[in-house]
């Protein structure tokens, strides 16, 4: 029987060598998402595979938030954040820095997420929208292409945070992961 491994074994790395360690060339963009609590789970989730950062747009909360902290566990200081007043603005950002841009949405002419096909070498940007409305249209147009999770029961979505897990994962598994 295999006996579970002690946080001190883990050695995880300091939020100090967080910072200066390689990232996963993946920006995580927050479409007005309501909930404090799948905030901090995104930024826990980011902290996890080291992504770039995260952007904070429109209604979503921004650390300090103890809310926030309750879900993050911390990752609100290790994993780089920063606030837009709206997703549009960062989307544009980030595609002026080089990024291409995904939305996480279902749309005509999706990409499904298993086909998808992280390139070596280039830096991303994923946009998950609000828990009820998903991501505004107008930043689904700003967008370079949409990525789509398949879904095959009877619920339309998936919590916010479960989707960027999800997606997350995914640049993960191509571009870092062996």
């Amino acid at each position: 029987m295999a006996r579970k491994v002690r946080t001190i074994e883990m050695q995880r790395l300091t939020v100090e060598e967080f910072r200066e360690a390689a990232k996963l060339p993946l920006v995580v963009v927050l479409d007005d998402v309501r909930s404090m609590y799948n905030v901090g789970s995104v930024l826990r989730t980011a902290d996890t595979f080291r992504v770039e950062a995260v952007c904070l747009c429109g209604i979503t909360s921004t650390p300090p938030s103890a809310e926030i902290h309750k879900t993050a566990l911390g990752a609100e200081d290790s994993v780089s954040w920063r606030y837009y007043p709206t997703a549009v603005e960062a989307v544009r950002d980030l595609q002026q820095q080089g990024y291409t841009v995904y939305s996480v949405e279902q749309v005509e002419h999706s990409t499904k997420l298993q086909r998808f096909q992280a390139e070596e070498g280039r830096r991303y940007a994923v946009v998950l929208g609000n828990e009820v409305k998903g991501v505004h249209q107008e930043v689904v147009d700003a967008s370079d292409g949409c990525l789509e999770i398949p879904q095959l029961g009877t619920k339309h979505s998936m919590n916010v945070s479960v989707t960027a897990g999800i997606v997350i994962y995914k640049f993960a598994e191509q571009l870092i992961l062996e």
